[in-house]
């Protein structure tokens, strides 16, 4: 029935900055990637996001409109050597771009190794990644690229792509298929429009006839599966993982681990796991237990010499006792309010007092008059105010309700009551 043999997901890949769906705030009109492409100056830079949203399509469609010889390698099978020959080949004065997919899995000296390229404009480096580069790429290069964020496709999106692929594909406008349903096909593509594209071409091509009407059992026949089955790098990675944080936050540690092990099965990195643990440590446990933090670092560190399988013990140590920790967000709400009162005040000024006096002429202006040693008073305490005058007496941390943390409350009360009011 079809002539070309090729995957319809790559028959129907974008060529054009136009065709790319569900990235508009990129490459959008007046869309920040788009106006570097028109202009002709491309910077190097990270595209992050999830599987099958565009990232090797938008490297390619950025290299055939700017002009430039342009390099692909793939970190899970190449190294070092790999890269030195990618640029050792390219001629002097002349530029190209060097896309990396999954740049995340390449170790610091293969990353190091694109450094000095990057630097001198040699190449234009474009790395793909599904894991946030902030963690997966080193500071050094993150810091000469741009970091471009792709969106998740969302059922809209989706569906604007089935249907131009069964108007525009030229083997699909040879049959006459219409959608009756389509749940089925958006839940098992997780929001990956290479894994949906190639699902409908299989449902397709299973029923063998010119009339499809297309049904979400008939999707689920053709996938043999009945569930979404948990996908690291689809929908059901941010599903399950939002399930695992709620349950912790929730003080369930049998759901908690629940999630833990649909997680483990489904070969989730036992590093994302450990660093979503590390951050609910602080940010839902904090001070009420600061143990919490412990553990999880404990934990972080340790999976990670230790690895799958035994690293699914250690986690889910860590995971029901964070669950069964109490809980308190008062220190992840102190940071916002503080630097929501940095971005609405600007830089005010420090206190004289506490300013540091390392020459005689910052003596000779005040710089440290006035300002009162603790460890020399009662209690090891003075009271004499740090903020800034003008926000002199707010309070950004309020203790929360929590045995810790009334401890702590009381200590505060005892020194501070007067001005905080605790």
């Amino acid at each position: 029935m079809f002539q070309d043999h090729s995957p319809l997901a790559e028959r129907m890949r974008p060529t054009s900055l136009e065709d790319l769906i569900g990235q508009e705030h990129l490459v959008g009109e007046g869309g920040i990637l788009r106006r570097s492409v028109d202009s002709g100056r491309v910077p190097s830079m990270i595209l992050w996001g999830p599987p099958g949203t565009g990232k090797t399509t938008l490297a390619n469609i950025i290299a055939n409109q700017v002009k430039v010889p342009f390099h692909t390698l793939s970190a899970i099978s190449s190294g070092v050597k790999d890269v030195r020959e990618v640029i050792n080949g390219i001629r002097p004065g002349s530029k190209a771009i060097l896309f990396i997919d999954e740049i995340h899995r390449f170790n610091k000296s293969q990353q190091d190794a694109l450094l000095g390229a990057v630097e001198k404009g040699t190449i234009t480096l474009i790395g793909a990644t599904t894991e946030n580069p902030s963690f997966e790429v080193n500071a050094a290069l993150l810091s000469r690229c741009q970091v471009y964020t792709l969106n998740h496709l969302d059922k809209t999106h989706l569906r604007k792509i089935i249907d131009k692929a069964i108007e525009e594909d030229l083997e699909m406008k040879k049959l006459s298929i219409e959608l009756n349903e389509t749940e089925a096909l958006f839940n098992l593509s997780g929001g990956d429009a290479r894994k949906l594209l190639n699902l409908l071409e299989l449902v397709v091509k299973s029923e063998n006839k010119d009339e499809i009407s297309l049904t979400d059992e008939m999707v689920i026949a053709v996938a043999q599966r009945k569930t979404v089955l948990y996908d690291k790098k689809g929908e059901m990675h941010y599903d399950i993982i939002s399930a695992f944080i709620k349950s912790i936050r929730g003080s369930d540690p049998n759901a908690a681990v629940y999630y833990l092990a649909r997680m483990i099965e489904g070969g989730e990195d036992v590093k994302f796991i450990a660093r979503r643990l590390l951050i609910l440590a602080s940010e839902d446990i904090g001070n009420a237990n600061p143990t919490a933090l412990v553990m999880a670092n404990a934990a972080f560190q340790a999976v990670n010499v230790i690895g799958y399988p035994e690293a699914r013990i250690i986690l889910s140590q860590c995971v029901t006792y964070l669950a069964s920790s109490p809980k308190s967000n008062a220190s992840y709400e102190a940071i916002n309010k503080a630097q929501s009162e940095v971005v609405r005040s600007g830089d005010l000024p420090v206190p004289m007092a506490i300013r540091n006096a390392p020459t005689k002429l910052m003596k000779d202006q005040g710089y440290g008059k006035g300002y009162k040693y603790a460890h020399a008073y009662e209690g090891n305490f003075a009271n004499m105010e740090f903020l800034p005058d003008e926000l002199a007496g707010t309070t950004y941390y309020d203790p929360g309700k929590n045995a810790r943390e009334e401890e702590l409350r009381k200590f505060l009360r005892a020194r501070w009551k007067e001005k905080y009011g605790y």
